[in-house]
């Protein structure tokens, strides 16, 4: 007897030879998938389980990765209205000198949550960013990020490491209703990141990996002997950190050149996923085929309009590809089923040609080309006796998905996070008929608008959650208008 068996589902397996198998029956022991295949076919030993899901109706597909993503940005989206420049500087001043470790536990469980409920259930996320923020202060904040991601059931590989020079950095730690000022150094960074590697990494079994993460630099950063001297040795000390512990390499920002200088700092390799990655250079991509680092592309971000990642080009060039929310503010969540259909409509519009981006490599991007960037393509991304048992079904009796045909492309062009009916997490059920069974949804939203309320108390931020004047009867609004606060600088590149 098997721990778990779906029956008369249909699975969209993304296997190896892509099979879509109608009247699927998938097993499950412990964590493992023991068997996908037609109802008709399956063995005698998985007749039976303890739990039998009737699949009738439903779409089985492998759980959702979400290849970047922010933690701290669940409790700050859509502050500011609109104005980029008010929301970067607010990240920084909420993530650095607002935040204690409860705000960083309830974001992470309201961001769980989301996730959970979209069919998300693996995800590279950063402890912070907005402007090179990460709490990597005490490990305190990501301790309680990996609590509530083993306590949702799901798993998180989170990214941390170093701000952006000059050090040190102005921080603020919490003690009760007491703010003690933190002068924030390069090496204090760096040895909350390795102690958070050495007790959380290990995303199979702990379902908590860590991932290494350093700013984006530019060509101009490098003009000045002093600056390049300091961006070589944090690249030095970053790559040995990394290659000492075997994890994953993220950045947030790549754009026009700066592939071609993180090659030339040491800091790429097969292991590295790279974000956004807009009007790259043909050095860029000599790099990225010299290298095999994969891109993270993020259709729904404002860097996305600023500037457009070549994804199409990238594939056809032998480049991995994979998706991100990059969410969860300012102005998207983790619906990973939206952000495939903007993928889709993103280059089709640049190509003016409906044929590019079709569904399959979409689907691919957020399933098994993400967990082949991640380096478990092994044991995530896809329905196949012995890989984990990541298993989201989708509810297709809907109008929206009907008639009942072309699962595939139903999935990828009309479906969205709330057609997620079951979820299965390393074997684990997490989500059935839309009732979630490892969170208190009211206790996690309550608690997530206490921490917001309480961040923006703090910072003097309360004027950022007002919406301002002239969003209405216009074809365009002015968002700084009626805006408390203005940064001096417009920091709008990277979300």
């Amino acid at each position: 007897m098997t721990d778990l068996l779906i029956r008369n589902v249909t699975a969209v397996t993304v296997d190896a030879g892509r099979r879509v198998i109608e009247d699927a029956a998938i097993a499950v022991d412990g964590d493992r998938i023991v068997h996908v295949g037609p109802v008709a076919d399956l063995p005698s030993q998985h007749a039976t389980a303890e739990k039998v899901i009737d699949g009738r109706g439903m779409a089985a597909i492998p759980g959702l990765i979400d290849s970047h993503s922010h933690a701290g940005h669940g409790l700050v989206r859509s502050l500011g209205a609109g104005n980029t420049g008010a929301w970067f500087a607010a990240c920084e001043e909420i993530y650095a000198r607002g935040s204690t470790v409860d705000f960083w536990r309830a974001e992470a469980e309201l961001a769980q949550l989301e996730r959970l409920m979209a069919g998300v259930t693996t995800n590279l996320t950063l402890l912070g960013g907005g402007a090179d923020i990460y709490r990597t202060d005490d490990p305190a904040f990501g301790d309680a990020h990996c609590a509530a991601t083993t306590a949702s059931g799901l798993r998180t590989v989170l990214a941390v490491g170093p701000g952006r020079p000059p050090f040190p950095k102005p921080y603020k730690v919490y003690e009760g209703n007491e703010a003690r000022d933190v002068a924030l150094s390069f090496e204090r960074q760096m040895e909350v990141c390795e102690d958070l590697i050495r007790r959380h990494d290990g995303v199979l079994d702990r379902r908590t990996g860590i991932a290494l993460i350093m700013p984006v630099y530019h060509a101009h950063h490098m003009e000045e002997a002093g600056d390049a001297k300091a961006i070589r040795e944090m690249s030095e000390a970053v790559a040995d950190l990394r290659a000492r512990h075997g994890v994953i390499y993220t950045q947030d920002g790549h754009r026009d050149g700066t592939i071609a200088l993180a090659q030339e700092l040491g800091t790429l390799g097969p292991f590295a996923l790279l974000s956004h990655s807009v009007d790259l250079t043909d050095a860029d991509f000599a790099a990225l085929r010299e290298t095999g680092a994969s891109i993270v592309h993020n259709p729904t971000a404002i860097m996305s309009i600023y500037g457009r990642c070549p994804a199409p080009e990238l594939i056809d060039e032998g480049i991995r590809v994979v998706l991100g929310s990059d969410a969860g503010a300012p102005d998207r969540g983790f619906d990973m089923f939206r952000h495939m259909k903007q993928a889709m409509l993103y280059h089709r519009r640049h190509f003016a040609d409906p044929a590019w981006m079709p569904p399959g490599k979409v689907l691919e991007m957020a399933t098994i080309d993400a967990a082949e960037a991640l380096g478990l393509g092994a044991e995530l991304g896809s329905l196949e006796t012995g890989k984990k048992a990541d298993i989201v079904l989708v509810d297709m009796r809907k109008p929206h998905l009907y008639p009942a045909n072309m699962p595939l492309t139903r999935l990828t062009h009309f479906a969205t996070a709330a057609d997620v009916d079951t979820v299965v997490s390393d074997g684990r059920l997490v989500m059935e008929n839309r009732r979630v069974l490892t969170m208190d949804m009211g206790a996690v939203l309550d608690a997530a608008q206490a921490e917001l309320t309480r961040a923006l108390e703090r910072t003097g931020l309360a004027g950022l959650i007002e919406e301002p004047a002239g969003m209405w009867g216009a074809s365009r609004f002015d968002p700084s208008e009626g805006n408390p606060w203005q940064p001096g600088e417009r920091a709008g590149s990277r979300s």
